[in-house]
């Protein structure tokens, strides 16, 4: 039975792979500063060892990867828009976060890592899908500090021999996102704006697509890069391999809500891309990665929970 330390696994992606880690029998310890992570999302998991620290603290993680056998890096300050307000913050705890990581798993001699990263390294180049051998092109602080996170991946993987391997999240939805957040992702922002019968606001013309992708796919990537043999220092996308706007987005929502709400517009949001499309097949040939929830599947599973917990279904903020 190995052991897990999942990083920010108070987090929307990290309290899934927590839960899931427990289904299956692993032990786990949890580490978190709980800044954008919450409490009640391990309420379920009483009997799963959490430690409160900051990534930025060397020391503290040295301590929580005793006897730890692999490490699920989710731990970050996320948003585009947010690192565009506080851009060294964002570089505080993506990068500094990740080398600390790193650095700490290395001495410990923790066998895998796997980070978290994000499709937006790839920036706005036309070209889709979006293949790994692409060379990126950030827009954003945010972009920029998860593409220096791989290049860290890489780096401890080729000369200190850890096993690190990150993998590029393209839009991750599901069960535990917070829609409160000022930065809260589009999907359970609009859910919540819909459930109170308002109008939510797309910035552009909806046009815009992404390749959205449900939160057990991004815990089973996790889950077999973690096992996966020779792949320290790869690269791969997390996703779907299919696009939809935000409009489809809007629609599909309507139908599940069964409202019939028309968004507003208003100005495109700097630092955002317009188009996002995964190549998934390194992941599939590599990994053995195949993601099991369609969009629209997704979509359902995310707005029965937020249905089912009243404390969240309408927390976006206006």
């Amino acid at each position: 039975m190995a052991r897990f330390l999942v990083t920010g696994g108070a987090g929307f992606i990290g309290s899934n792979l927590a839960r899931t880690l427990v289904a299956r029998g692993d032990d786990i310890r949890v580490f978190d500063s709980f800044l954008t992570g919450r409490r009640e999302n391990l309420a379920d998991l009483p009997d799963v060892e959490v430690v409160e620290g900051d990534v930025c603290d060397l020391d503290a993680l040295r301590a929580a990867m005793r006897g730890v056998d692999r490490v699920l890096h989710q731990a970050a300050l996320p948003s585009v828009a947010r690192s565009l307000l506080d851009p060294l913050a964002s570089n505080a705890a993506n990068v500094t976060g990740t080398l600390n990581v790193l650095v700490a798993a290395r001495d410990a001699g923790v066998r895998r890592v796997v980070c978290a990263s994000s499709s937006s390294v790839y920036g706005d180049t036309p070209t889709m899908p979006k293949v790994e051998t692409m060379t990126p092109s950030p827009l954003s602080p945010y972009a920029v500090s998860k593409l220096s996170g791989e290049h860290y991946c890489a780096v401890f993987t080729r000369l200190f021999g850890v096993e690190a391997v990150a993998l590029r999240y393209f839009n991750v939805f599901g069960p535990y996102q917070d829609p409160s957040s000022d930065y809260a992702a589009v999907i359970p922002k609009f859910i919540a704006i819909l459930a109170r019968g308002e109008r939510p606001m797309i910035h552009g013309d909806g046009t815009q697509s992404r390749d959205f992708t449900f939160i057990d796919n991004v815990v089973q990537a996790n889950l077999k890069a973690a096992e996966a043999p020779n792949v320290g220092g790869e690269v791969f996308n997390v996703a779907c391999g299919a696009r939809y706007s935000l409009l489809d987005l809007i629609a599909a929502l309507n139908r599940i809500m069964r409202t019939s709400i028309e968004p507003d517009f208003g100005e495109p949001r700097q630092g955002d891309v317009k188009h996002s499309l995964a190549d998934i097949e390194k992941g599939r040939r590599l990994l053995g990665y195949e993601p099991s929830v369609t969009f629209e599947e997704g979509l359902e599973r995310t707005v029965a929970w937020l249905r089912s917990r009243p404390d969240r279904a309408t927390e976006a903020p206006r």
